[in-house]
């Protein structure tokens, strides 16, 4: 495989993870970004980083760097996406990849129009347990495919001021973990959802804390999503089909599955399919990024990308909440 220079805007934790990721497949990292001098430095110590710019806008122009990887808050992602595309580079950009539909469509007609790659941070489009149950689905183990229930809650601490709340920053929980929760959903309906319906519960700050949705396509398949910002859930996705269903936890990170055959009124068999490794998910994620810009496609991961983006924005349009920049040109 070719060698890649990566550089990195942000310094958060989950670029430190990145970094981590990256570190093991590739050997090593060419440059980060951070105007936080600071917290720059530390990570380019800690990290092993070969170069480091207190300016991203610098870093982007450096015709050494091959990929941009952007692990910023939501609201910095589409000028950067731009700027990076603009400069020839590929780009990996952590989710949301964009915080409304609109944005989303402009920077993918850009990387098509480049041809380069640009790639949202889905660590279960990469993990091992979701082409294993694709290809049991494909054999009929299950049945026809009906109904999808997927949980994402987490406990954030109740301020006000930080980013997971505050609407200038696309706070809330549907840009933050309704993502994953779409994601799943899409991956085992057989076509996209033609209805949404949807309830919110919103946060003091306008943004939404809790919610629950429903999608359906024209099949009749359904999946029923349930997220919160206040109060924890498990990561669980269930897979429900006419001879069976399987249960993923965990499942943005998931490596294994509990399969119930139901094929029977009365009876039911268990069974339990393992593949992959969670502390593995990002380099999961690296090598095959890297794969795609080697054979010059992505095997259609920016278009269910595309598809999340809009439903979101649908969702989003169905509660009447809006991000102050969402009608910027």
């Amino acid at each position: 495989m070719k060698k890649f220079n990566w550089r990195i805007i942000g310094t958060g934790w989950i670029a430190h993870d990145m970094a981590d990721a990256l570190n093991k497949v590739n050997g090593e990292i060419y440059a980060a970004a951070n105007p936080n001098e600071e917290a720059l430095r530390a990570f380019v110590q800690e990290k092993h980083v070969q170069h480091a710019f207190t300016n991203p806008d610098e870093m982007i122009k450096d015709p050494s760097i091959d990929i941009i990887y952007i692990a910023t808050p939501h609201t910095f992602h589409y000028d950067y996406i731009k700027k990076a595309l603009n400069a020839g580079k590929h780009v990996f950009c952590e989710k949301a990849i964009t915080v409304n539909a609109r944005q989303f469509d402009e920077v993918a007609q850009l990387a098509k129009e480049k041809q380069l790659i640009l790639m949202e941070g889905f660590t279960l489009y990469h993990m091992p347990i979701y082409q294993k149950m694709q290809d049991m689905i494909k054999t009929g183990k299950f049945g026809d495919i009906k109904m999808i229930q997927i949980n994402f809650g987490s406990l954030k601490d109740y301020d006000p001021q930080n980013r997971f709340f505050n609407k200038d920053l696309a706070g809330g929980a549907l840009l933050d973990i309704g993502g994953y929760a779409t994601a799943f959903a899409i991956s085992f309906m057989d076509e996209y959802p033609e209805s949404i319906n949807t309830t919110v519960k919103f946060f003091e700050t306008g943004v939404d804390e809790e919610s629950g949705i429903i999608l359906k396509n024209s099949k009749g398949q359904m999946a029923v999503m349930s997220l919160s910002m206040r109060a924890k859930q498990p990561k669980r996705g269930l897979v429900s089909g006419t001879k069976g269903y399987f249960e993923i936890n965990q499942y943005p990170r998931g490596t294994e599955a509990d399969i119930t055959y139901t094929q029977s009124a009365h009876e039911e068999s268990y069974d339990k399919v393992t593949a992959g490794e969670a502390d593995q998910a990002l380099e999961y994620e690296v090598t095959d990024f890297q794969k795609y810009i080697e054979q010059g496609h992505d095997e259609g991961e920016l278009e269910k990308s595309r598809m999340i983006a809009h439903i979101l924005t649908s969702i989003r349009t169905a509660w009447g909440m809006t991000y102050p920049f969402d009608n910027e040109e």
